[in-house]
């Protein structure tokens, strides 16, 4: 009998203990401000890139990356061609810059009517704990022709969470130029549970199999 409770203590332990765990490795928005009003926007085309530099947070295994969310204004002229692409960064003379392309984004190629437009990955693509990247903005177009407009803030509003952070935004029209603005984008992405917490998470359900086996063999 007492073996019988102390099974079904364990069991119902496990139990909660899996429930949290899956809970807390949810997709999770880490920064965000594109539900503020812009002040301008950003022009986009082949010949003006605009680049936005980001931070991940303390996770110690790193995040998946789900999705990325940018707030787009009505489009200029007749553009097309529309990319955004996620870099990673390398430390220049003037700062961190874009270095290389991990992923051109999917997402709509023609973003020309104001919104809020969602790019994912074309695979899984993991971020690293405490790690420069960037959001690449480019087109087919030259901005003469017509130009994709990214909104932009003056503050730095992200609500950034788990000790994820920005940094500033390049434009490569005329070489490279550093601007005080903010664009509006948000990321989400799902936090990689430490090795550990997997094992205790494969392990718990072990002990739910075993469990049922041992209840089995009494009835």
């Amino acid at each position: 009998m007492k073996k019988t409770i102390l099974n079904g203590v364990i069991t119902i332990a496990v139990v909660l203990l899996s429930s949290q765990f899956v809970q807390a490795q949810g997709t999770m928005t880490y920064l965000s401000n594109v539900d503020q009003a812009s002040v301008g926007s950003l022009s986009v085309g082949s010949d003006s890139w605009v680049a936005a530099m980001f931070r991940t947070g303390t996770n110690p295994s790193g995040y998946l990356l789900d999705s990325i969310q940018l707030a787009l204004a009505d489009a200029t002229g007749n553009p097309s061609g529309f990319t955004a692409m996620l870099y990673s960064s390398t430390g220049g003379v003037a700062g961190p810059v874009p270095n290389y392309n991990l992923d051109t984004l999917s997402g709509s190629l023609n973003p020309v009517t104001g919104g809020i437009f969602t790019y994912t990955p074309t695979s899984t693509l993991t971020l690293s704990p405490n790690t420069r990247y960037f959001i690449v903005l480019t087109s087919g177009t030259t901005i003469a022709t017509g130009a994709y407009e990214w909104n932009y803030m003056d503050a730095n509003s992200y609500n950034p969470g788990d000790g994820w952070s920005v940094g500033g935004v390049l434009i490569s029209s005329g070489g490279r130029t550093l601007l005080p603005d903010y664009p509006q984008f948000s990321i989400d992405a799902t936090p990689i549970p430490e090795p550990g917490v997997l094992a205790l998470s494969g392990l718990g359900g072990l002990l739910i199999l075993w469990h049922r086996r041992k209840s089995r063999a009494v009835l």
